[in-house]
């Protein structure tokens, strides 16, 4: 069974550079490469949705020429995200909070959503200064406003209203989480959409991540039995 939604950290960036004795935006580089190599492919097999990890809230904390070099980078590939549109059927969408990006890093988002927002095939959302907890918060806040505006009751709220206030909304929940670099936790991602997903880790770096890889994760999810709380 091939999962209609798909989400991936790619983590291991910065180790895959200090290994090579290269700086962390090489590292950075190597693994946006990685993505925009993968997402076709990713096309190929079927999968509707493929949500990534590119920059989390938490992300802010590093060191400013670190940060300032993936912003950098944000841009060059939005640009040519930009300039592929006219050549795929890819649709990019970002998630997170943007009110803390630069104008025309916001500017180069809109325009690429704009493009893509038609488009029929795989849909690549980028989560982008994203924290899980944080779109649970701002989720939470527009439900409360909507009341304090007469427009829900307290009682009309349940999973259904919640999900939509979140920046996923009309999205299915991932099937499947692949999660690079060895680390075993959820770095504050999709917290709430991963409740009953299946979670895949490996050892290897993201930029050092092919196809052959995601392969075997799809292998691994289709021997998985999926139960949802309930007994065999």
């Amino acid at each position: 069974m091939t999962p209609r939604h798909v989400a991936v950290i790619m983590d291991g960036n910065g180790r895959w550079a200090a290994k090579r004795l290269l700086p962390k935006t090489a590292g950075h580089k190597a693994g946006a490469q990685a993505l925009k190599k993968l997402a076709p492919e990713v096309e190929r097999l079927g999968i509707k949705h493929l949500t990534v990890y590119a920059f989390s809230t938490e992300n802010w904390n590093r060191p400013a020429d670190e940060v300032d070099g993936l912003m950098k980078l944000l841009r060059e590939y939005i640009r040519q995200y930009i300039e592929d549109s006219e050549k795929n059927e890819m649709r990019i969408n970002v998630i997170g909070d943007e009110a803390r990006l630069d104008r025309d890093l916001r500017d180069g988002i809109a325009e690429l959503t704009e493009l893509t927002k038609n488009k029929q095939g795989l849909c690549v959302n980028i989560a982008l200064n994203y924290g899980g907890r944080d779109e649970i918060t701002r989720a939470a806040k527009k439900l409360a406003g909507r009341v304090a505006a007469g427009e829900l009751a307290i009682g009309d709220i349940d999973e259904e209203k919640f999900a939509s206030s979140l920046d996923t909304a009309g999205t299915p929940d991932p099937e499947l989480l692949i999660k690079t670099g060895g680390e075993m936790r959820l770095s504050n991602f999709l917290l709430w959409q991963l409740a009953y997903s299946e979670i895949y880790v490996l050892d290897k770096y993201w930029p050092d991540f092919e196809i052959n890889d995601f392969n075997r994760a799809l292998e691994w999810f289709n021997g998985r039995e999926r139960r949802f709380g309930s007994r065999p």
